[in-house]
């Protein structure tokens, strides 16, 4: 094996991992003045976000979108030389296949929940919107630590709402369960409005009010011309730029705290961590572990046996996109950005985005053609996954005839599966969380950041992974806001 020291006096970091977490992580890094070098397992960086074509279309296979009200997604953008390429959704205007048709999405409510029975009108049931009306009459609901969306939801509102509302919302961010899935970490606002009101609506009529108070304008969604695939690679650009070294195709296979390999050195470190990928060994002052849960685990099973088992009761869900493209003389959409399918309905897609419609620089590109794509899957959902590429393209055009009239026959199409994709927040998971930081704090130079810990979106992923770099320079206070106070990975409109 190939040892490679690091330079006295240098800070010589690795970090694992070259997902836009990771090359945040880099990126902030370098600009601290560390010498850095991301390992990355596969043969590409930007992981979950990933730009493609259809039919000579430039789109997004992953992720297309990113919250523009946190700044550190499109602030990284910016820096990154891309300000001039952000560009808001087209359209804000989305639906809901429910009951049997397109509904138009409700506004005025935060992640599917109400602030009034009105706000709903036109997607429950009247007997679903009386129900909603008992909520000022009920006694409190006690939340405890934490609970699930669903279960409180439920118990307070009716299960209507959460099954025509809520549970696609939250599956179009985290493909999981309403009925698993932690209020406390999924969406804070509504755990702390539980917290402070006995009734729901009147807490959510709360947050309402204050973000009207605080009058935040410009988009709540941001994208980026040639689709937010394009992010990463920048970052990796921006990264190679100011001297730091990517390496693609080199999964890690060890890592250890060791003493440093030139014990003479008086001033030096009196350990340094050892990462071993293939046949290269590297020694660093720090390694930053920006990777999913199971490979951390594997990782720290040596070093921190707890934080590993933490770790490794992770869950994830898979999923798949279908990109379609249509010739735009044979195509015909109703309006807005797409819809959003809740799974009571027996349907098997649980989301359509109009890509075209959504964002303005796909038509600009491509005026003859229509994009679309469908996303299937959810946690615990594998029958569906273990179809071939064509069943899943003929599973969605079933759908969007249903739900739209397409018929035509699409020009070309495209499946990405995104196997173990999305971490889940299942109750408890911000003290799973907490303890997992609290072993890893004891490893002096070891940080963890991305997905499974603070919020799947992309400003929660650069946030943890700009904790990470505080933690390593000793500066704790990052990671403990967002484990006391997690960036809601609000959705993103429709197939996000």
């Amino acid at each position: 094996m190939r040892e490679v020291q690091a330079r006295a006096g240098t800070g010589q970091v690795v970090v694992v991992g070259a997902g836009i977490a990771g090359l945040a992580a880099a990126h902030r890094l370098l600009e601290r003045g560390a010498r850095v070098t991301v390992l990355e397992a596969s043969g590409r960086v930007g992981g979950k976000l990933l730009p493609g074509e259809v039919a000579g279309a430039r789109v997004d296979l992953g992720a297309e979108s990113m919250l523009a009200r946190r700044p550190e997604a499109v602030a990284l953008a910016r820096a990154v030389g891309l300000a001039d390429r952000l560009q808001p959704p087209a359209t804000a205007t989305a639906s809901i296949w429910t009951r049997g048709a397109l509904r138009p999405m409700p506004k005025g409510h935060v992640m599917g929940v109400p602030g009034t029975a009105a706000a709903l009108s036109g997607v429950l049931s009247d007997e679903g919107l009386a129900r909603i009306e008992r909520d000022a009459e009920l006694p409190r609901t006690e939340v405890g630590d934490d609970v699930a969306v669903g279960e409180y939801v439920a118990a307070r509102l009716g299960r209507e709402v959460v099954d025509r509302l809520v549970e696609p919302l939250l599956g179009g961010v985290y493909a999981g369960d309403a009925y698993r899935i932690s209020m406390r970490s999924a969406v804070p606002q509504l755990f702390q409005a539980a917290r402070d009101h006995a009734s729901l609506t009147e807490g959510v009529r709360e947050i309402q009010a204050k973000a009207a108070a605080a009058q935040q304008t410009g988009p709540v969604f941001m994208g980026l011309r040639g689709g937010v695939g394009t992010l990463p690679l920048a970052v990796a650009e921006s990264v190679r730029a100011r001297g730091g070294e990517i390496l693609t195709g080199t999964p890690v296979t060890e890592l250890r705290r060791v003493a440093p390999p030139d014990p003479a050195n008086a001033t030096g470190p009196r350990a340094v961590w050892r990462v071993v990928a293939g046949e290269r060994v590297l020694h660093a002052d720090a390694v930053v572990l920006a990777v999913p849960a199971p490979v951390a685990a594997r990782l720290l099973r040596t070093e921190t046996p707890e934080a590993a088992a933490e770790l490794d009761a992770v869950e994830y869900a898979s999923m798949a996109l279908v990109t379609l493209a249509y010739r735009r003389a044979e195509t015909a959409l109703p309006d807005g950005s797409g819809f959003l399918v809740p799974p009571v309905d027996g349907r098997t897609i649980k989301a359509s985005t109009f890509a075209s419609q959504k964002w303005g620089w796909i038509t600009e590109e491509s005026p003859d053609l229509v994009v679309l794509r469908t996303s299937v899957g959810r946690y615990g959902e594998t029958e569906i996954l273990r179809r071939d590429d064509a069943e899943l393209v003929e599973v969605s055009r079933h759908d969007l005839k249903a739900a739209t009239g397409l018929d035509a026959a699409p020009v070309a199409t495209r499946v990405t599966r995104w196997d173990d994709g999305l971490p889940q927040y299942p109750v408890g998971h911000h003290a799973r969380v907490a303890r997992i930081r609290e072993h890893v704090a004891r490893l002096p130079g070891l940080a963890v950041c991305g997905a499974p810990y603070d919020g799947v979106g992309i400003p929660a992923c650069i946030a943890s992974a700009y904790a990470a770099v505080d933690q390593i320079h000793g500066d704790l206070r990052g990671v403990e806001e967002l484990t006391a106070h997690p960036v809601q990975s609000l959705h993103g409109g429709a197939g996000e």
